[in-house]
Formats: C-alpha cells, structure tokens, sequence
C-alpha cells in the first residue's frame, strides 16, 4: 500500500484551523481507516506524532507513540531530562487541551512537515487532553514530559500553528548541526552556548 505523503511546511493546510469530527464519523471504517493510514505515516517516517492535517486531511485527529527503541537510542541522561517515556499508540479525535501548572521546559523539536531541521521550543510541562477514540469511547490523559510535548506539537497542528511559530530563532538549525554541535550536552550548557 502506498503511504500518502507528509505534507511541507507552505501547504494551506497546515496554516488552518481542522474541522471537528462529526459524530456520525465516529465508528465508521472511513475514520478507522485515516487513523490507520495516520499510524503507518507516523512509523514510516518514522516520528512519534501525527496529524491529520499533516497528509492534507483537515480533520481534528491525532495519533502518537514513543516506542522503548526510540528511548533506547537516545542517552540516558537525555532521556531523564525531558522525562521521556514509552507510550503505547493513542489515537484522539477532537482533542481538548489544558495546561496543567505554569511549569516550562525547553527542548529541541522536529517536525515532519518541517523535514530536516529542529529548534528549541518551550512548552508547558504538564497537560490534560479530552476527546475521543475512534470509536466514540472518551479519552482522558494527564501526562508531563516528552509526551505532554508531543501533544502540545500535534493540536498545535490542529490549530494551523508549527513549531517554528513558538521557537527559539536562534536555535533553529539543520538536524545535522544539532546532533554535532549539542549532542551530549544539557539544555542549560546548551542555552549558555547559544547565549539565550
């Protein structure tokens, strides 16, 4: 099966506020189908969130994962540092978000419609999203860390809005450059270096 392309940053659709889903979509094997489709884009890619805006479907959908590899590859201290933990796929339609604390992190942030390139983004530390699952079923999930990052990333998608639009000018960097130039170091060593 051919996997629909991500869509690049410059697309109509990623400036967009996505429409709800309707709840007669719910359950339907065409909305099965576009989380399924979403899930195989995501992993080929591979990246631990997508949109649907993303393969230029604009519909309040997301899905997301952080697979134990994904952690594996990274270091140790890394991982503690932006509290990242494996996470087993969520699909959310509809998602709600809220913002839990006024506590702030910074990290550097990819995205798959911005190919090849990454900047330092703060973003809260906590959240709660609502919504549904592609069957109807309710969704609640209070998370912090690097999957609070994740779903700020993804309904920011839903909003029209990219990373870019939140991130440090400074920092913004081929990925190349930032695995050369930072690997290894903390966010604190890495803010210093760049002065910021």
């Amino acid at each position: 099966m051919d996997l629909p392309p991500i869509v690049q940053t410059g697309a109509g659709v990623l400036r967009a506020r996505a429409a709800e889903v309707s709840l007669d979509r719910l359950a339907t094997p065409e909305l099965e189908g576009l989380i399924a489709t979403m899930i195989d884009v995501m992993r080929a890619a591979p990246g631990v969130g997508l949109a649907a805006p993303q393969i230029g479907i604009p519909l309040r959908v997301i899905v997301l994962e952080d697979r134990p590899e994904f952690l594996t590859s990274s270091a140790e201290a890394e991982v503690r540092e932006k509290e990242r933990v494996a996470f087993a796929t969520r699909a959310i339609v509809n998602p709600v978000l809220r913002t839990i604390g006024d506590t702030h992190a910074m990290f550097f942030e990819g995205c798959l419609s911005v190919d090849g390139y990454a900047a330092l983004v703060e973003r809260y530390r906590e959240v709660e999203v609502t919504g549904l699952d592609e069957h109807g079923a309710p969704v609640h999930w209070r998370v912090a860390g690097w999957p609070a990052r994740i779903l700020q990333h993804e309904v920011d998608h839903l909003d029209g809005t990219l990373y870019v639009d939140r991130m440090l000018t400074r920092s913004f960097s081929r990925v190349e450059h930032v695995r050369q130039r930072f690997a290894g170091l903390s966010i604190a060593e890495i803010r210093a270096e760049l002065g910021v």
